[in-house]
């Protein structure tokens, strides 16, 4: 079972300041036959929460570019969002929380296409 479009974030109330830490894991996509292909679906980073008071772990797919900042880097989410997966137990069920983003960057910087270009509106003028 999941939230059908998950639980929207107020990411200063929510996490507060977020510093960097690692990359943690990459999710790899699965060929047909059930083998790992090595398409990477999504890249998890461990941020540090001060609102939570510990590392929090957040999802951005593989088309963002790998983020490598510095260690404690001050970063920002773009458009964060909770969501769960549930499976039935002998008692109920187990709940398991995630966090997903579409994109992580350096605090007070805009979101950047390819990784190094700021994404610009064209100038109509011209």
């Amino acid at each position: 079972m999941r939230l059908a479009q998950g639980i929207v974030i107020d990411k200063e109330k929510t996490f507060g300041l977020l510093k960097f830490s690692a990359l943690r894991r990459e999710v790899f996509l699965q060929n047909e036959d059930g083998t790992v292909s090595s398409e990477v679906k999504e890249r998890t980073y461990d941020l540090k929460s001060r609102e939570q008071g510990r590392m929090i772990q957040v999802s951005i797919p593989a088309s963002v570019p790998l983020r490598e900042f510095d260690y404690n880097a001050e970063v920002e989410l773009i458009n964060p969002l909770a969501d769960t997966v549930a499976n039935a137990t002998f008692r109920g069920a187990d709940v398991d929380w995630y966090i997903k983003a579409d994109d992580l960057v350096l605090k007070g910087k805009a979101a950047t296409s390819g990784g190094n270009t700021p994404i610009v509106a064209p100038n109509k003028d011209k």
